[in-house]
């Protein structure tokens, strides 16, 4: 995203915050989108990106909703591997490619992309909450704990312009890459045994998914206040 000030109709000022990604696959994944978005043709565009990637979410959500257990079409799961890589690539390149086209739009694509985010989240996740892969319960920590981490995310962007795509190695697109591991590994058996008892393998993934998101909001919170109370007290 570029650093340059955007000037909305009433002439207030606006600084787009600097992106930082430390996650695994950053740098390797900065240079296919580029790439990408270099070589797209014209009738692609950066709208049409954003809604791939919500409506390729919102797919998932569906179908993991059709592969509900009992029943149990693996089927439909091959269907959200499709929709999360859909989804990456609406959701990653959308950006990239107004910027290589120096066609940004700072805050209308912030608040947009962001919004996405939220919404196609949650239908993610309710998609998940109704397929019997995993307790309802497990799904709405999930929920919680993202939207919690997010809310973070954005405050931290207002107030330190810096946006952090990434919590330590792990980003979006590490998350999308566990669950396309979790979906294939369901294709085998929806069930995991651990110490001789036998648990939904969502339910373990959502768990430990759910405690990581409350883990990393409660620590970069803490880190923040941190950094502004000194940044603050300095200025007075």
């Amino acid at each position: 995203m570029s650093t340059k000030l955007a000037v909305s109709p009433k002439g207030m000022k606006f600084a787009p915050a600097r992106r930082v990604n430390q996650a695994l696959t950053a740098r390797v994944e900065r240079r296919a989108l580029v790439w990408m978005a270099e070589h797209a043709p014209r009738w692609v565009t950066s709208d049409r990106l954003t809604l791939l990637g919500l409506g390729a979410q919102v797919g998932a959500g569906a179908c993991y909703a059709l592969a509900r257990l009992p029943r149990f079409d693996r089927r439909a799961l091959l269907l959200v591997v499709l929709c999360i890589g859909l989804n990456w690539l609406g959701d990653s390149l959308d950006g990239t490619l107004a910027r290589v086209r120096r066609q940004e739009r700072p805050r209308y694509g912030f608040y947009v992309d962001h919004m996405v985010d939220v919404f196609g989240a949650v239908a993610l996740i309710c998609g998940l909450a109704c397929s019997g892969l995993l307790h309802w319960q497990t799904a709405m920590a999930m929920l919680v704990a993202f939207l919690v981490l997010a809310a973070e995310s954005y405050l931290a962007t207002h107030t330190l312009s810096r946006f952090e795509l990434s919590q330590g190695l792990f980003g979006p697109t590490e998350i999308r890459l566990l669950l396309i591991a979790g979906n294939l590994e369901l294709l085998r058996s929806p069930f995991a045994t651990v110490f001789g008892h036998r648990f939904l393998l969502f339910d373990l993934g959502g768990v430990i998914a759910a405690a990581g998101m409350l883990a990393m909001a409660i620590a970069v919170t803490v880190r923040h206040t941190a950094q502004l109370y000194r940044e603050e007290s300095q200025d007075r």
